[in-house]
């Protein structure tokens, strides 16, 4: 028998798309299985999964699914790999909650999730006997996992802090961590994002606060917004508006969905008739309402981005509004986006409170250098993998723990595929499996390889689209229609019609946007193309827009 196995499918040389295996004999056990998001120069990807290659080898090993939290990046990929396996989940009631609205969205079964409370139930999965204890977060319900195998017990911590007044008003159970560890534990694999960070990381509970005292001071209308996933920071905006007396509207399905997800469930509460719906806040004043707002990371096509375009069917911003962005700008290629509405809503003139301000209207949920230190205190491992965080933040999390006595060879920096082999108290790096990241494009997975991206199949089947587009800069409008021009999509001489018929409807979109400008015309003019051509003749070229203004 080779000893149990840790495997780190992916998550460890990036912030997303978190899945980790523990493999002893024939049994599986994985941890956790999130999506990641595209780099910006991944053109026309929506996600990045797991390489599922390796459980769909040994899918009849698998004993279950642990999900840790709920951030797309921890069970975001629940979808894709049953579409490939089928194995029970097991994860706390809030989560469980988002899991069914993830297949919902995808118009899949829903899978049977098991519902443990962290407070008292234990799994025993095969060979592994897993109890779960509550841990702090920037999203409520979620957990660690100590596991214990035939070769000792393992401490899986995904993304925590030590937040003694969180929001939800649960804590991280420092008493059973501690009583879990205190018969020995021979390896922790842990959140490493915030190991650059010195100190402590502050308090959710912080935030009620500052936000209050923004939108006490506001005179029109405000407008909130965080990642949809949040809770917590939603129920301080939403208790912070209460306080000075404005109603709240909430904006986007996502936060729609998350919202009457939480509140069912019994994880938040506001008072009767606090959440009113966008037909009762017109007859209200501009200084009586909050919006809470889905598309914090400037998502294309979100209620934030059509907001700061003017295209918002049923809002408009003002001069003098107020917007809020509670968050960072964390996932790959987000900042830009974030940047771009930011700028809009400027030049709006609404006031924006946003990270460059330093205003601290945003707590990160992991835990800092102090944070690490008191986990590693508790646990005592004799082995450490960092997960969650890039090499820098690995090697910085590497020096805490040989800061604290580890030696050069007890700490595990992982990259993808990459094995440790536990055996007989002792752990080795063995032999790597081979995985890539599958790249998610509309309904294709996996179809479109890293390097080349959608270019080399574009290119070799579908060809480039070029449109021409002339802008007015002064004006802000077109001067001339544009023009589609086909390299290696179409024969021009054949498909005449359907080139003009494409710049005649390009055309009439453009000239409906009350301020134009190289940036819109292009989003524009890539997202319409895109469906057009796909629609027309189900080819998707790459569309590539060449904007000029005069």
């Amino acid at each position: 028998m080779s000893g149990l196995k840790f495997i780190a499918i992916s998550g460890t040389t990036s912030v997303t798309q978190n899945l980790y295996i523990y493999e002893y004999d024939n049994e599986i056990l994985v941890v956790d299985c999130g999506v990641g998001f595209p780099e910006t120069e991944m053109y026309g990807i929506d996600f990045v999964i797991p390489d599922f290659s390796y459980l769909k080898q040994n899918a009849n090993k698998i004993k279950g699914v642990l999900i840790s939290h709920g951030h797309e990046d921890h069970f975001g990929a629940l979808p894709f790999l049953f579409k490939e396996i089928k194995a029970p989940i097991y994860s706390t009631k809030l989560v469980a909650g988002f899991i069914k609205d993830k297949f919902e969205d995808y118009e899949m079964k829903i899978p049977s999730i098991n519902v443990f409370d962290p407070e008292k139930d234990v799994l025993t999965l095969g060979s592994f006997k897993v109890t779960p204890f509550r841990v702090s977060h920037s999203v409520p319900d979620g957990v660690g996992f100590a596991i214990d195998t035939p070769e000792g017990k393992f401490f899986h911590v995904s993304d925590y802090k030590f937040d003694w007044t969180p929001v939800d008003g649960r804590p991280f159970d420092i008493t059973k961590l501690a009583n879990l560890a205190s018969d020995g534990a021979l390896c922790l694999a842990s959140d490493c994002i915030g190991s650059t960070n010195k100190g402590y990381t502050r308090s959710e509970n912080e935030i009620q606060d500052k936000v209050e005292e923004i939108i006490r001071r506001a005179e029109k209308q405000v407008f909130f917004t965080t990642i949809s996933s949040n809770i917590s920071r939603m129920k301080q905006a939403i208790v912070a508006a209460s306080h000075v007396g404005r109603k709240v509207v909430l904006v986007g399905r996502s936060i729609e969905k998350k919202i009457e997800i939480a509140r069912e469930l019994g994880y938040l509460f506001f008072p009767q008739g606090q959440i009113i719906s966008t037909k009762q806040a017109r007859k209200m004043q501009p200084d009586q309402i909050m919006y809470v707002i889905s598309g914090s990371y400037g998502q294309p096509g979100s209620a934030l981005y059509r907001l700061a375009l003017g295209e918002h069917e049923q809002l408009k911003i003002t001069a003098g509004d107020i917007v809020v962005f509670s968050s960072d700008p964390a996932p790959p290629g987000s900042k830009a986006s974030v940047d771009f509405v930011v700028d809009k809503l400027m030049e709006a003139d609404a006031q924006v409170h946003y990270y460059d301000m330093q205003e601290d209207l945003h707590v990160s949920g992991h835990g800092s250098q102090k944070d690490i230190e008191l986990l590693f205190a508790l646990v005592k491992p004799k082995y450490f993998i960092p997960i969650g965080g890039t090499k820098r933040h690995m090697r910085s999390y590497t020096k805490i723990a040989q800061s604290m006595g580890a030696s050069d060879k007890s700490v595990f920096e992982l990259s993808p595929g990459d094995t440790v082999e536990f055996k007989n108290y002792n752990a080795r790096l063995a032999s790597r499996i081979s995985v890539r990241n599958v790249l998610v494009d509309g309904l294709g997975i996996g179809d479109v390889g890293k390097v080349v991206l959608r270019d080399r199949r574009i290119l070799s089947q579908d060809g480039v689209a070029i449109v021409l587009i002339q802008i007015d800069k002064n004006e802000a409008k077109l001067i001339t229609k544009p023009e589609v021009i086909s390299r290696g999509f179409v024969y021009e001489g054949a498909q005449r019609n359907l080139l003009k018929g494409a710049a005649n409807e390009l055309y009439t979109l453009l000239n409906k946007k009350q301020h134009l400008d190289a940036r819109i015309a292009r989003d524009v003019s890539i997202n319409f193309l895109e469906r057009f051509f796909a629609d027309k003749i189900g080819r998707r070229p790459m569309i590539l827009p060449l904007v000029i203004e005069v």
